[in-house]
């Protein structure tokens, strides 16, 4: 991730109930992929081979990956999810040497979950988080690697 890549990122805005998802909703989301130290340590940004398309924080410890992630904004909702997300655990397990994987997703985010399901996650919490100016409820998922993390040859 550049500063320019971060930048970008920190500008998106998402529609309807997803606005949640827009950094400038809570300062310490905006803070954190702003910061330099954070670039290529933990913030990837995802380029296809003319733009940003999305990101993803990775924060492993003993093997096990913290994820998260964003698809630009008018890209969501096209189908894009499942491909995207693989690409980004793939990357994880080969280059970060990720053993396993959790996330926290909005409860709200039925579209989100659905394509973690898919990719293999499954429900292991249910939690009240403050963030965004409020209390919300999030859903804790986790998933171990699978064969199809790893590159093919």
């Amino acid at each position: 991730m550049t500063e320019t890549d971060a930048r970008a990122v920190a500008a998106w805005h998402y529609h309807g109930d997803y606005v949640f998802y827009d950094m400038d909703q809570d300062p310490d989301d905006l803070a954190e992929p702003l910061d330099p130290a954070q670039w290529g340590r933990r913030y990837f940004a995802v380029d296809d081979e003319r733009e940003l398309v999305g990101y993803f924080v990775f924060k492993v410890r003993d093997g096990v990956a913290e994820v998260g992630l964003g698809l630009r904004p008018d890209l969501t909702g096209r189908g894009r999810g499942d491909a995207f997300l693989r690409a980004g655990l793939c990357f994880a397990a080969t280059t970060l040497a990720v053993k396993s994987y959790t996330l926290a997703v909005a409860a709200f985010n039925d579209r989100a979950i659905t394509v973690y399901e898919r990719a293999g996650f499954v429900e292991v919490e249910r939690y009240q988080h403050r963030t965004n100016g409020g209390v919300h409820q999030f859903v804790r998922m986790t998933r171990e690697p699978l064969n199809s993390d790893q590159p093919r040859d």
